[in-house]
């Protein structure tokens, strides 16, 4: 395993490309994955998508203190209800916002050994796979902050 470079939101514009689906599930792949877990504990992280290592996979890892998640080409297939809550992220480093998410949600997607699951999430778990998902869609939670909650501490 190996720590990546998180890219910066005002440095990388590959943060505002959408990722492609993996293909294949190859030892690439999982080395990317373990990598990802690895930088993301190391930066003490819930979440981290592959474009914020620079890489256009959608690929993303998550523990929100309930173990390591790691999925391939993960898709919301179900959600109800709505949370508010304040988000950050490794790539906006000093800014935080409320956010609108689902309060529920399920996901379909392979695992880290190639096999298809389908895991539901509410809280942050559900909070979390919104974030890190809409990373694999070029976009970024300072997209959806609610007016007037914004805050930056590098001013």
């Amino acid at each position: 395993m190996a720590l990546r470079r998180i890219t910066n939101y005002k440095t990388d514009d590959i943060l505002r490309k959408k990722s492609k689906y993996v293909d294949k599930m190859d030892e690439k792949v999982v080395r990317l994955l373990d990598d990802m877990a690895e930088t993301m504990y190391h930066a003490k992280g819930v979440g981290l998508a592959a474009p914020q290592v620079g890489i256009l996979k959608r690929v993303i890892v998550i523990d929100i203190g309930e173990g390591l998640v790691k999925l391939v080409n993960p898709e919301i297939v179900e959600q109800e209800g709505k949370q508010q809550d304040i988000e950050g992220c490794l790539s906006i480093p000093g800014i935080t916002g409320e956010v609108v998410r689902p309060s529920w949600i399920k996901v379909k997607a392979l695992n880290g050994k190639g096999k298809n699951i389908k895991l539901e999430g509410t809280g942050l778990l559900a909070r979390a796979f919104c974030h890190e998902i809409d990373h694999l869609n070029g976009i970024l939670f300072i997209d959806k902050v609610v007016p007037g909650t914004k805050k930056d501490i590098n001013i």
